[in-house]
């Protein structure tokens, strides 16, 4: 994607220079102008070029985001909130420069109320950290996108992964949210009650926003207890639309899956590989049932028969923590393995999500077109929820190889439109998608832009991703 196509967002240049004299007599040195530290804090995972901040300053406290975003407002600056720069589709970009806010310093966990089954932490605390502070009170926090994202990232992002089938996404899991507004205003989005009716659902409106509203600045998430036991395992399938049909059968049925995970034939020959494992290279699928030790047994096979009905199986599953584990690092490591198909190239991650009634008419036609196209590209998906990936390994220094990739991308996205899908379940808009999104939802996203309008006037936050100032 050359940066000609990416949402223009003009310099303030006076602005920008008047506000980095007032930050640097503020905070001196804590404000960061290198150019290593400004590139790593550009958009650097997929093949969107990176745009550089100006400056990038590393928050302490909420009272420090606020002050931040007030000389930033004062003087058109824009703002740009930074995790851990896992996100896809260029969000941490900086296409009219400006102040990245680097957030992975507040990381302190604020409380946890066992009894109410929640936390509060701020949002540079990562799912990993905040379930190993977790882990002597039976409780856990299960979203998990792969990465060892923060959880202010994650919110923004509207992230899940995994295990959605089961738990749902971040947009069902934040009860709520502190966030400093364009105008350095700080705002509370609810209470801790489980429910409420009270007014404008702002926890909704700000989780999944990708900073383009606010700055979030502390969550109080969801907590489930941790499972009595769980199992899981891998099963092979002869073809894609077979397995997509046990996938589709088990969630008719009422089986309480925690993770159903498709992987498909040359994703899993990657991970044979890659993990120095033997299953199955054929498209598969990797499980995990969470519940009582009758539970899972009874889950296991359930699925075991459903799989069988469809010439799937046979069904390897275990109970036994050290095998599963070793099964689910395998899938977490697919990025890596998929990679290494082609040494020296880079992946291009990018995902969509239909009803699952469709998954295996959408899935069977992008494997299709990626074999026309002569890409090299992977299919892995939450295939519980509809949701599945495609990571294409290419050489992002040939320009025709970009255009092929993009192309594909287009003609991927509209496809899963076509089957009442959307362009992307979980890696969000960002600059990436944002022409799908005019395609997908129409006038509606003339809604958001008037709610972006609104809350943020002089559009400092976060400019040039999601809804964009012009349509596409």
């Amino acid at each position: 994607m050359a940066l000609a196509e990416l949402e223009q967002v003009s310099r303030n240049e006076e602005g920008i220079a008047t506000a980095l004299g007032i930050l640097r007599q503020r905070f001196g040195e804590r404000l960061l102008t290198g150019q290593s530290i400004r590139e790593q804090h550009a958009h650097t995972t997929t093949y969107i070029p990176a745009q550089l901040p100006d400056a990038v300053f590393a928050a302490g406290d909420t009272q420090e985001v606020q002050e931040v975003v007030r000389i930033c407002a004062e003087h058109r600056v824009p703002v740009i909130p930074f995790g851990t720069g896992t996100s896809l589709e260029g969000h941490v970009n900086a296409p009219g420069g400006g102040i990245s806010i680097d957030l992975m310093g507040m990381n302190r966990i604020l409380s946890v109320n066992a009894e109410d089954m929640d936390c509060t932490v701020e949002p540079g605390v990562t799912r990993e950290d905040l379930n190993l502070h977790l882990r002597d009170t039976g409780l856990f926090f299960p979203i998990d996108p792969g990465a060892n994202a923060s959880l202010g990232g994650m919110a923004a992002t509207r992230a899940s992964g995994t295990n959605a089938v089961r738990y749902g996404t971040m947009r069902d899991n934040v009860v709520s949210l502190s966030a400093v507004m364009p105008d350095g205003r700080l705002i509370q989005t609810a209470r801790r009650a489980r429910k409420t009716s009270a007014g404008y659902d702002l926890t909704r409106l700000l989780v999944g926003a990708e900073g383009t509203l606010g700055v979030i600045t502390a969550l109080t998430l969801r907590l489930y207890g941790i499972p009595q036991a769980i199992s899981g395992g891998v099963c092979p399938f002869p073809d894609v639309e077979r397995a997509c049909q046990a996938v589709i059968t088990t969630i008719q049925m009422g089986v309480p899956v925690a993770r159903i995970e498709f992987v498909n034939a040359l994703a899993m020959k990657a991970i044979n590989a890659y993990a120095g494992l033997d299953y199955s290279e054929s498209p598969c699928l990797f499980l995990e049932f969470h519940g009582s030790e009758a539970g899972v047994k009874e889950q296991a096979e359930t699925f075991g028969e459903i799989a069988a009905e469809f010439g799937g199986g046979p069904f390897l599953w275990t109970s036994v923590a050290e095998q599963r584990t070793k099964l689910w690092k395998a899938r977490h490591n697919a990025y890596w393995a998929c990679v290494a198909l082609r040494p020296g190239a880079r992946g291009l991650s990018t995902d969509v999500c239909v009803p699952i009634s469709r998954l295996a008419e959408c899935i069977v036609e992008t494997e299709a077109d990626i074999e026309r196209s002569g890409l090299l590209a992977t299919v892995l998906g939450h295939v519980g929820d509809g949701n599945f990936h495609v990571l294409v390994m290419m050489d992002m220094d040939d320009p025709k190889e970009v255009e092929a990739a993009e192309a594909f991308v287009a003609r991927l996205n509209r496809r899963a439109l076509s089957m009442d899908g959307t362009c992307t379940g979980e890696h969000g808009i960002g600059q990436g998608k944002m022409r799908f999104l005019e395609e997908e939802l129409g006038e509606a996203v003339d809604v958001m832009r008037a709610v972006k309008q609104a809350i943020d006037p002089h559009g400092i936050m976060n400019p040039g991703k999601v809804v964009g100032a012009r349509r596409i």
